[in-house]
Parts: C-alpha cells; structure tokens; sequence
C-alpha cells in the first residue's frame, strides 16, 4: 500500500463553490482504482489541475494521493519550464492537466478598464496556456496525454456585459481547437469542457467593474435571459464524475457540455448565425469580385 499523500496543502474554495475542488478529492479518494487509467499511463495517471495561482498534482497509483505543485501563472506567465521541471521530478511526467484558472468580469466592453481587461486575459487565457505549453514536451515524449481545458459556455455564445471574460473563452476555444490538430499525432487529446450553470460564486468572487448607468440596459438584458435561457443550476461536485469519464474514454471527444439544456441553446444560436450569413450572401458575393482576367 502506497504512503499517505506528503501534503495536504492546496488552497482551494469550500466544494461547493468550486467546480475543480471535486476532481482533486475525487483524485485523493483512496477507493479509486487505477484501472481506468490504463489509456494514459501503465503505472496510472499522474495529473496536474490548475486553477488560479495554485496547481495541485496527483499519482493515481493503486490509491491516489496529491502535492502541491507551482503554479504555470495566472498573470504574465514566464515560468514555462519551472512547472513542468517540477512535475517531472515528483511525478514523472504528467499524463492528464486540467487547466480551471478563471474569474469572470462582469461589465459592458466600454465599463472594463484597461488593465481589468489584460488580466482577464492573463489569468483566463495565458495562464491556460502556459500550463498547457509546460506540458507538452513531456506528452510528446512519451505519445500520450489528456489536457482537459475548462472553457464556458460563453466561449461558444456571447452575451451583453460579460463581452471581455467571454473574449478570453472564445481565444481559449481556438486555441484548443488548433492545438487538438496539432498534438493528434502525437496521442494527445485535448477537450474542451463547456459548464453550463453551476453554483460555483464566480462572479461574486471576481473582480467588479464600476458600473456607468448607461449600460443598466445590457446588464438588465444579461440577468432576464440567464432567467429565460431556462438552465437548471448543476451539482459542482458531479462535475469531477465528469471529468474523470472523460480521461477515461479511449477516444475523448473535442467538446462537452457539461449540463443540461446546453444543446437547444446552440441550435438556436447557430441556426440565427447561419440564417444571417444567408441573409447577407449577396455581400459576400459583392466583395468576392469578378475572377482575375475575366
């Protein structure tokens, strides 16, 4: 029987205010067995999960146990090598990252400063991506790996008032999509997980944006359709369930919901998308031009 974990130190939020804390319990769960694992490590999966300005690791061995890792960052990262050199060292590599780092302004385009605007993105955008860049090396070597990046369901729509939190979901959403192509080749999957509506306190918990009475309609227009877009708030703690099946699958899909109610959205959303690019074909047209020598 392995030793008990030589740390119990990773600050996080109470469970139920947070969406990662399930997964990092789930992984120090004693009861959880390895087997499941077998499609990213012989030895079972050893992980990194990210969130904020800690990143926690755990050997899911024949019982799981966790320590504390540094941080890629959440502001301006530069620390590529250190995490990874780190993670190499204690574990051996890291077969699965679950990149959570996030917090959520809420506030029209013009309401964000623009330093609240550059943070947004460091800590929602290159933090990810510094965690998923340190990484890398170590997957490729080895020709496997998962990296679970946990996007929103703004990454997929957009909504008035929240216009720069959702920019840096939209830019993580690409990026993923990119780098899925790129790293295939490799076994590496990438998936993007999409939460619905989870009582997880984000917005309370993120910085706040001076409010200009000028934008109370877009405010206004954002609360009434979070009401009518008819979302059932989820169970934070079923999310790590979540996660884990998803490393768990053989070939893991590229996006997931996470909720229910997420699909009718979409369909309305791209129906609208596509019925107005129809509407305006004749413009795209205009601007294509005649060929060359005609």
């Amino acid at each position: 029987m392995p030793a008990q974990p030589e740390s119990e130190t990773c600050r996080t939020r109470p469970p139920w205010r947070n969406l990662g804390f399930a997964t990092t319990a789930c992984l120090r769960d004693p009861g959880r067995q390895v087997s499941r694992w077998s499609g990213v490590g012989g030895r079972g999966a050893r992980c990194a999960y990210c969130s904020g300005d800690e990143c926690c690791g755990a050997h899911v061995a024949v019982r799981a146990s966790r320590r504390p890792l540094p941080a890629p960052a959440t502001r301006r990262p530069r620390l590529r090598g250190r995490p990874r050199r780190s993670a190499e060292a204690t574990f051996g590599g890291i077969d699965v990252l679950v990149n959570n780092a996030g917090h959520m302004l809420v506030g029209a385009v013009e309401e964000v400063e623009e330093g609240q605007a550059r943070t947004q993105m460091d800590v929602n955008y290159f933090g990810a991506l510094s965690a998923t860049r340190a990484v890398l090396p170590g997957m490729r070597e080895r020709r496997a790996g998962r990296i679970l990046q946990v996007s929103s369901f703004g990454g997929l729509v957009a909504y008035p008032a929240l216009g720069i939190y959702q920019a840096t979901k939209w830019a993580l959403e690409a990026m993923s999509d990119s780098l899925a192509a790129e790293v295939a080749a490799y076994g590496i999957h990438v998936t993007l997980i999409v939460p619905l509506m989870y009582p997880t306190g984000l917005a309370a918990a993120s910085p706040q944006v001076p409010q200009d009475p000028a934008y109370a309609h877009a405010r206004q227009s954002l609360y009434a359709g979070a009401e009518a877009g008819g979302f059932t708030p989820g169970d934070p703690a079923a999310t790590a369930e979540g996660l884990l099946a998803i490393v768990d699958a053989p070939e893991p899909p590229l996006r997931v919901l996470f909720g229910t109610g997420g699909l009718e959205a979409l369909r309305t959303e791209y129906a609208g998308r596509l019925a107005g690019l129809e509407q305006w074909d004749h413009v795209a047209r205009l601007a294509q031009g005649k060929p060359s020598g005609s």
